[in-house]
């Protein structure tokens, strides 16, 4: 009975406006959406409900005029006796007030102060440490006692008992990352503080986590690629995530070292995935983590993908060219690169290196069997790549 009222009579002009807006509001009130085009000028505009949802947007976060004043003064006001969330969460404007940094992902910057640890929690979430300054950042993990330095990467996966803090005696600075805003998606958040072991048949709170593994497990088990002991479980945790907890960055950088002279990638560099040892897949199931390498001077071409990345760089500085928007960067700044954008990056320096920490949603679009990879050629002519 399209556009014809109960009489058959066809609604024209006014009255047919009139309908319109009448069945737009019941439905509203009725909470749904009519998914339809009947006027591209108005809400009910289906490429408009679709299209113009808030989105993330190519955005940076400048680590020293921004984000290290932001960690000094909230030190000095919020102590861990009031909070033991003392982070500052990078919110990206296209997606404010949500508390996210690309659309599945959530990046976090916060410093310990000397001898300060928290208690134990766990979550939902799955989540990485990147010790940026300070030599003594600790995280424990499952009983393994972690302590970690600049470029130092710590897994804390989905629903591990893990805690933070700085055994030493100069304040550190560490970096996350969290695939926080998926969980919310899919409704499986949670967060845990009551943490117990147990003590003679009985579980008991405890503030700190007891030492199950020697500092030097994952190393140990793990360190030496193509060799799995066959005598220890790697069931760790929830076991969905890698069992090797730590990933010193004197390994990578050596790793990115051994490439350097080689041709590398035209569209990523010399790129290397942090992966579970035990079978070469990322560390988790729904984002991952690399260290990419551009040599002094380096260009890459230009590529799109439908994954989100998250781009911190560790060492240099340089520009990155994200949807015809430069955006600048430096020693520990962020950059949000939003899924579908075209992007490629340079390096300024015609001396040094360029590396960039780097974290991808591309395990959980894969999964899905929605990701894609563009790039482009020399002559500026789109090629398939994944």
């Amino acid at each position: 009975m399209s556009a014809q009222g109960k009489t058959g009579a066809r609604l024209e002009g006014s009255n047919l406006q009139a309908a319109l807006d009448q069945l737009h509001a019941d439905v509203e009130k009725a909470n749904m959406a009519g998914y339809w085009v009947v006027d591209r000028t108005v809400k009910n505009d289906e490429d408009r409900q679709v299209m113009d949802k808030r989105k993330a947007i190519p955005f940076s976060w400048k680590y020293k005029s921004e984000i290290e004043p932001l960690l000094y003064r909230s030190a000095e006001l919020i102590t861990t006796e009031s909070s033991e969330r003392r982070s500052l969460v990078l919110v990206n404007p296209g997606l404010a007030p949500k508390r996210a940094t690309t659309t599945n992902m959530y990046v976090a910057y916060r410093l310990n102060d000397p001898r300060e640890i928290m208690p134990p929690h766990r979550h939902s979430p799955n989540a990485i440490r990147l010790g940026l300054t300070g030599k003594q950042n600790f995280t424990g993990v499952e009983g393994e006692n972690i302590t970690f330095g600049p470029g130092d990467l710590v897994l804390t996966p989905h629903d591990t008992w893990h805690n933070h803090g700085n055994q030493g005696d100069d304040n550190a600075i560490n970096l996350s990352v969290l695939d926080l805003p998926l969980a919310e998606t899919m409704n499986c958040m949670y967060f845990e503080h009551d943490y117990t072991e147990e003590e003679e048949g009985i579980r008991v709170a405890r503030k700190m986590q007891s030492e199950r593994f020697p500092p030097t497990y994952s190393q140990m088990v793990y360190g030496h690629g193509g060799l799995l002991p066959r005598f220890v479980s790697h069931h760790r945790g929830a076991g969905a995530a890698s069992p090797m907890y730590v990933y010193r960055y004197d390994m990578m950088r050596e790793a990115l070292e051994r490439f350097r002279d080689w041709d590398g990638d035209p569209h990523e560099g010399i790129m290397i995935e942090y992966v579970d040892p035990t079978s070469g897949q990322p560390v988790f199931k729904t984002i991952t983590f690399f260290m990419q390498m551009l040599r002094p001077g380096e260009r890459t071409l230009p590529l799109k993908q439908s994954a989100s990345l998250v781009i911190s760089p560790f060492e240099g500085e340089g520009y990155s060219i994200v949807n015809d928007q430069k955006i600048e960067w430096n020693q520990f700044d962020t950059v949000a690169v939003p899924g579908a954008s075209w992007c490629q990056h340079v390096n300024t320096s015609d001396r040094d290196p360029a590396i960039l920490f780097v974290a991808s949603d591309e395990p959980a679009l894969k999964a899905l069997a929605f990701y894609q990879k563009h790039g482009r050629n020399q002559n500026g002519d789109i090629v398939k790549l994944a």
